[in-house]
Parts: structure tokens; C-alpha cells; sequence
């Protein structure tokens, strides 16, 4: 059967289940499409086909003993290169990493495992996950699909462009304060970052820990829902991840009809709509209010007025994080190690520090490094970190009353389409800003879901079009809301189509 690398999760399982196709047969119509697309694209570190074929060989055996498998078993996807895998390089995207070969399995992987994936490769991110755009990877720009001179977006852009342009049925990212959702609506894809806690941080290299979430990028929301069922969870391994219960998150989007939205209050909050929103984006999400309208849900106008602050916030916490997670990375107990100078055997130990991390980490990286140890040092800490603390709670407050008058939350994902690669470089307060509608929903940690709705044109490109997201938010662990809505205005809007 020609074509498979198009076809969804769910109907790939679908076909799997009914014997019609192996997983052996997917997995070659996507090596094939690997071969021909990514050379242009670079949305992959690395591929691993040998272990590839293994793991579908291994699934067919499974669909082939007649019992009940798991909708993922012999599905090939993507993962970040910031998920552990035990016996294979996680660099990171960091020349600091260039030489680890992880000890275990992230607790996702290990799910997956569980799952009977098949694995495609590591995808390309931002170094450390720090970007919007993934540019700031120590070894390749990933492209848009739909515009080789635009970026993806960041970090997950690998994870992002590798769904968007049919190089894996799926993949999974992170999300820290926009990193799958912004990338999501930038290729035209479905990006999911579930409630904080949903999901185990295990054998996730560490960013900012209490903003840091796993996530999934799907081709449409079914997918979405079938992959996060696979891998939520409580963890005894992460402290951080919570009891809820995990429901049967595709089962539940299945049954999911235009009867849900009887009622339901959408808040559409002023301040996602201010200056800085492209118009012709702000035009697009205006359709989808009025298509809800039309289903029979209730338009709320709500305020979220402490979000205003949310960049800020966001990059004194993260910083902060980020400078105390990454202090392990020594040359020592962890990274590659420097080992001369001008020439010279280095002889000191800050001397050894001061070159392994030199040379090990990037611009972005060394930045947000020197941002955090500033906010956090003695005389700044109350003046930075606390308050920006403080500011989190207002944040959290504000969301807490809006969803005491709506369901759900709309808006755009991005203020802008996808930029072209090199336009917001040399401007690091532009480039943070692309996250400026995604990043309040992390510090407030809840489940946030952007999905394709249209389209704008390419300004650069005769012809070419540009996707457009939207973002919708629920209240905490509800999920199943969350997806069951997305699906609804997806059968609305149409089946979109991907480059």
C-alpha cells in the first residue's frame, strides 16, 4: 500500500488491527520519505533504522498472535532529543552532551517501550530547550515545511517539522513555556502540554522544573489523545507528577459531538488580542468564535489581567532554574571536558569549568545561565525571583476566576505566522515573545492545545501559505475537555492539509 507516512495514528492502528498492513510496511514507506524529505528539512539528529526494523518485527509478532495490543503497537514516531534512552546518545542539541550515552529510559520512553513503538530517531531542538525557533541548536537549523527559509518554531521545532512533514506518524516534545504548542502552530500540527504533573519528568533533561512538562505532536487530535493516554501517569520515580486519574483519552474524543457545545462558555480573553496579534491571524480565531457561536456555545469576554507580566515572570523563573540545573554540567560529573588551553594541559580547576562550559554551551544557553545566577545572587533574589514568584500566584488567581465563568479559553498560539531563519536573532526580547500567549499557561501549570485552523499567505512566497494556530485552555486535569472541544472544531473546520 502506497502512501502509508500520511495516514494517521489511529488509522494506521486501525489497519494494523484488521491485518490489512504490517508495521514492517509503515515503517519502510516512512524510511523512504525520511531519505527523500529530511535531507532539506533536518528535522532529525539522528535515525536509527536498525533498531527500527527490530521494533516492528517485534510488533507484527504481537498483531499476529491474535491478542489485544496497544493502539501505539507498530507505530513509528519521533522523540525529542532531550528524553532519555538507555544505550543511546541525548545530546540535548548541546556540544556539552556530545558524548552521552544515556544510563536508562526516561519513564516515557519506558511506557513507549511498553507500548511496542517503533523508534524513528531523536528530533533537533533548541539547545537545552531554549528558543522558539531552533536555531539554537549546537549542530543544524531545522526547516518549516512549508517555507524552507522559515523556522519551525522551538523548542520542539524537530518534533514539530517531523510530524508536519509526514517523517513520523508522531512525535514527543517538551514544554516549558510555549515549546510545543508555538512549533504546533507553526507547522500546522496539533500540539499537546498537558496539566503539570499529568506526566512523568523522568529521564527528561531538566530546564526549569517547575515549568517543564512532556508533550505530544499529532497530525490530528485522535493522535493527540492516543498518545498521551499511553504515557501519563503517576511516577514514583518524579515527585512532581500527581494521582489523576487517566482516562481513556481516545475513546473519550471518539464520542465527542456538536452536543457538548450546547452551552458550553468559551472565554475569549482581551488581552490575547491586543497589540502585537498579526491581523490576519486575529481574523482566523474571530471564525473559529463565531463557528462556536454557531454550535450553540456561550462567547464570554473575560480578563486575564496579571498576564500581561507573564514574559517577565517566565524569564526570571526559568532563568533561575535553568542556572541551577545546568550548574552540574562541570566537564566533571557531567559534558565533555576541556582539556587545554591555548595549547596547554589546563592545571586549575576553575580553569577547567571556566573552558568546559565555554566551549560547551551556546550563546542562548550562556545567556539565560548568567540571567538566572544574576536574579538568584544575594541583594537580587528578593527583588527578582521572589517577586517574580509572587507575580506566578496572580497569574494562577487570574486563570482560576476566568474558569469560574468559562470552560474553556480560546485564542491564537502565536502572535505571528513562522518567521524566516535569522530575522529574530539578533533581537532576543522579539524572539521571547513569540511565546507571549503560551507561557502564562505554563507558570499556572495547565493543559493547553493548539491546533491548526487555516491558513494566511506566505508574504515571501508566490503561492505559499503559512499556518495558523489555535489555542485552547482548560482548567486544570481536564484534559479530556480540552481534546473532546479540539475534536469538535476540527471536524468543523475540515481534515487540514499537510505539507
Amino acid at each position: 500500500m502506497d502512501g502509508l507516512y500520511k495516514l494517521t495514528i489511529g488509522e494506521l492502528s486501525d489497519l494494523l488491527s484488521k491485518r490489512e498492513i504490517k508495521s514492517v510496511d509503515i515503517l519502510n514507506s516512512y524510511i523512504q520519505r525520511i531519505k527523500e524529505k529530511d535531507p532539506q528539512i533536518s528535522a532529525y539528529l539522528y535515525n536509527d533504522f536498525e533498531e527500527a526494523l527490530q521494533n516492528a518485527e517485534a510488533a507484527d509478532k504481537i498483531i499476529a498472535s491474535g491478542d489485544d495490543f496497544p493502539s501505539l503497537t507498530g507505530i513509528p514516531l519521533s522523540i525529542k532529543d532531550i528524553f532519555l534512552i538507555k544505550g543511546k546518545k541525548t545530546t540535548c542539541a548541546s556540544k556539552i552532551l556530545d558524548n552521552f550515552i544515556s544510563p536508562y529510559d526516561s519513564t516515557v520512553v519506558k511506557k513507549l517501550k511498553e507500548n511496542n513503538y517503533v523508534f524513528l530517531g531523536k528530533t533537533n531542538l533548541d539547545e537545552f530547550a531554549m528558543g522558539s525557533s531552533t536555531e539554537n541548536s549546537a549542530y543544524k537549523i531545522t526547516k518549516n515545511p512549508y517555507d524552507l527559509n522559515r523556522v519551525p518554531g522551538g523548542s520542539s521545532g524537530g518534533s514539530a517539522a517531523s510530524v508536519a512533514a509526514d517523517l513520523c506518524a508522531g512525535s514527543f516534545g517538551t514544554d516549558t513555556g510555549g515549546s510545543v504548542r508555538q512549533p504546533a502552530a507553526l507547522c500546522g500540527v496539533v500540539g499537546l502540554k498537558p496539566t503539570y504533573g499529568l506526566i512523568s519528568r523522568y529521564g527528561i533533561i531538566a530546564f526549569s522544573s517547575s515549568l517543564d512538562q512532556a508533550g505530544v505532536l499529532s497530525k490530528d487530535v485522535t493522535d493527540a489523545a492516543i498518545m498521551l493516554g499511553a504515557v501519563a501517569g503517576f511516577d514514583e520515580k518524579d515527585q512532581t507528577t500527581r494521582r489523576f486519574e487517566v482516562k481513556n483519552y481516545a475513546e473519550i474524543v471518539k464520542k465527542a459531538d456538536k452536543s457538548l457545545m450546547k452551552g458550553l462558555r468559551v472565554g475569549i480573553p482581551a488581552e490575547f488580542f491586543s497589540d502585537g496579534l498579526d491581523p490576519e491571524i486575529g481574523s482566523k480565531i474571530s471564525e473559529i468564535k463565531a463557528l462556536l457561536k454557531e454550535l450553540g456555545a456561550t462567547i464570554v469576554d473575560i480578563s486575564l489581567p496579571d498576564t500581561k507580566y507573564s514574559v517577565a515572570t517566565y524569564y526570571i523563573i526559568a532563568t533561575s532554574e535553568a542556572s541551577s540545573n545546568l550548574e552540574r554540567y562541570d566537564g566533571i560529573r557531567y559534558g565533555r571536558r576541556h582539556k587545554e588551553e591555548d595549547g596547554k594541559e589546563i592545571q586549575s580547576l576553575d580553569g577547567l569549568y571556566r573552558k568546559s562550559r565555554e566551549a560547551g554551551f551556546g550563546n542562548e544557553v550562556k545567556r539565560r545561565i548568567i540571567l538566572g545566577t544574576f536574579a538568584l545572587s544575594a541583594g537580587y533574589y528578593d527583588a527578582y525571583y521572589k517577586k517574580a514568584s509572587l507575580v506566578r500566584k496572580l497569574i494562577i488567581k487570574n486563570y482560576k476566576d476566568a474558569f469560574g465563568k468559562a470552560d474553556v479559553i480560546i485564542g491564537p498560539t502565536s502572535p505571528t505566522p513562522a518567521f524566516l531563519i535569522g530575522e529574530k536573532t539578533a533581537d532576543p526580547l522579539s524572539m521571547y515573545l513569540s511565546d507571549i500567549y503560551t507561557i502564562s499557561v505554563n507558570l499556572a501549570y495547565l493543559p493547553g492545545l493548539s491546533m491548526p485552523v487555516g491558513v494566511v499567505k506566505n508574504p515571501t512566497k508566490d503561492g505559499g501559505v503559512l499556518p495558523v494556530g489555535l489555542q485552547i485552555i482548560s482548567p486544570w486535569a481536564m484534559e479530556d475537555r480540552l481534546l473532546s472541544v479540539a475534536k469538535i472544531i476540527e471536524d468543523e473546520v475540515g481534515k487540514y492539509i499537510r505539507k
